[in-house]
């Protein structure tokens, strides 16, 4: 290891180069850094900036997965009919017995504050009336609550407002992450790489807001940035993830009709609020997809549906399922992002029933961290998709990520701003190289497709474990590299943890444990060992 100084105490505005081991590095310091702009990044970096810290924002990719989400923001309104307990108890309904009930109550009953905070900051959500905004409801959720804006465009307004709040923030476009900096005992940086090359910030505190792990699959909601970055950095630097085998698979992507793989990485999602409006599931046959299966029917929690959906192809080997939208009133202008996307595709969502598959969404796992994004390394925080705050279980409710994004992003900011102040100057070390194992990004998607998609057994994901297990040292010092790398250490701890439960629970589907099983009520921990490879925790009851 090789330290790397900056000499004069260099400020975040300014830039110093010296030598590391005979390699160039930019440098320099700051604070907090925040690694991501989506509603979680810049709801801290706005935070922690409040707090009068020096805040570094890296960011990888202009799309962020907030600007993508439709649906809204699961809230509760202090003059409504609904109460917090109701929402906490639809969110533990749907988290299948592994929700935190305490995290879930703390963030649901902070969120009214936040959304109230976004609106004072500029943001704009659909009304009724004037001065009362418009509920709808979605998959999971007995009453209406979800704040919407332009229909279905809520996560673009939530982006808009953000990006605007955060136009005086130093934010370093096109700058990705490698590596975590620490002496074991705190945080002291993160090694970048930017068009400039190599470089470091030396900061006491840093916040993962990396957003999700999407591309893990061939066919995904998420935009291009989404490789699991978050987790990768969290993995290498010694910390726990958990809850990874619980990826969510959004009901209703757009099929594109280029067969079960779909190529292409990301998807149109068709919003499950068109659910909420009347719009129906049903097979090639007109036949209800989810009749019989859950008493909400298409608006069952979205790990229901999404099995559903998943069983009747199995049964009937379409290609797809049909989400008729033809009975919902006025479906362009309540729903114009949807109605887009489906014209694009040659479909009228007004006249015809749109073509639908399960899609790779959300990370219900993550980074272990408390309701403040606080993980067991001073100094490293998470928010957003890549944190496991307990919020959201075995399987996330709708729309209760956007809202867990601006709490726990905005206490993470203050809480890192908080850190920086005790802790003082640090100085990053960091090795002269990095090298990592990294799959063919192609092949990793394929198997991950097809062993690790809705439903898993066994068999499949001994075979995706050997696959992966085939991966080859790469050295890494670009922003591929680095999301092979990332892409592939994240499988790996998938892989591991879907494998160590053997039962059925929220979003994880086994075929050959198709129950659940109460002894099994526990997170699944993975760490990585000194090669890189994961190591899992044991569920209660399990062998």
């Amino acid at each position: 290891m090789t330290a790397v100084s900056v000499p004069g105490g260099r400020s975040a505005a300014t830039r110093g180069y010296s030598s590391c081991g005979g390699v160039g590095y930019w440098q320099q310091r700051a604070d907090v850094v925040v690694i991501g702009t989506g509603v979680a990044g810049l709801a801290a970096a706005l935070a922690a900036v409040r707090a009068g810290r020096k805040v570094v924002v890296l960011s990888k990719v202009a799309e962020t997965a907030t600007f993508y989400a439709q649906g809204g923001i699961a809230v509760v309104l202090p003059d409504g009919e609904d109460s917090v307990e109701a929402h906490v108890a639809d969110t533990l309904a749907a988290g299948g017995g592994l929700c935190d009930v305490d995290a879930v109550r703390s963030i649901v009953a902070d969120g009214y504050t936040a959304v109230a905070d976004l609106v004072d900051a500029g943001a704009h959500f659909d009304e009724t009336r004037p001065g009362r905004w418009a509920l709808t409801r979605e998959g999971g959720h007995t009453r209406r609550r979800i704040i919407h804006a332009g229909g279905d465009a809520t996560g673009a307004e939530v982006q808009r407002t953000l990006d605007h709040a955060a136009t005086h923030l130093d934010i370093r476009r096109n700058h990705v992450a490698l590596q975590i900096c620490h002496d074991g005992d705190q945080v002291t940086g993160v090694l970048v790489h930017s068009a400039e090359g190599p470089g470091v910030v030396h900061a006491p505190s840093v916040i993962l807001a990396t957003g999700g792990l999407g591309h893990l699959y061939a066919a995904t909601t998420n935009p291009d940035g989404s490789t699991g970055d978050g987790v990768a950095l969290a993995l290498q630097a010694g910390l726990a993830v958990a809850d990874l085998e619980f990826i969510q698979f959004h009901p209703t992507m757009l099929y594109s009709g280029s067969g079960p793989g779909q190529a292409g990485g990301r998807r149109p999602l068709i919003t499950e609020a068109i659910r909420g409006e009347g719009a129906i599931l049903v097979d090639s046959r007109g036949e209800s997809v989810t009749a019989g299966v859950h008493p909400m029917g298409d608006l069952a929690p979205r790990d229901v549906v999404a099995a559903a959906i998943d069983a009747r192809l199995r049964a009937t080997g379409d290609p797809c399922v049909y989400l008729d939208a033809t009975r919902v009133s006025d479906v362009a202008q309540r729903f114009p992002t949807v109605t887009a996307a489906c014209l694009a595709a040659g479909v009228d969502p007004a006249r015809q029933p749109i073509p639908v598959v399960p899609g790779a969404h959300y990370s219900c796992g993550g980074v272990v961290t408390d309701v403040y994004g606080r993980t067991d390394l001073p100094g490293l925080f998470a928010a957003g998709e890549v944190a496991r705050t307990g919020m959201h279980g075995a399987n996330r409710l709708a729309s209760n990520s956007l809202l867990e994004g601006l709490v726990v992003g905005g206490r993470a900011g203050a809480a890192a701003a908080a850190h920086a102040g005790s802790a003082g100057p640090v100085l990053a070390r960091v090795s002269q190289s990095f090298r990592a194992p990294a799959l063919d990004r192609a092949e990793l998607q394929r198997a991950m497709s097809t062993d690790a998609s809705v439903v898993r057994d066994a068999d499949g994901l001994q075979r995706l474990l050997g696959i992966l297990a085939t991966a080859r040292p790469h050295t890494v010092d670009n922003r591929t590299d680095f999301e092979d790398v990332a892409l592939t250490m994240t499988a790996r701890a998938v892989a591991a943890a879907a494998a160590e439960r053997a039962e059925s629970r929220g979003c994880h589907h086994r075929a050959d444990y198709p129950e659940t099983d109460a002894a099994q009520a526990k997170s699944v921990t993975v760490r990585v060992d000194a090669a890189g490879l994961p190591t899992v925790s044991t569920p209660a009851g399990v062998r």
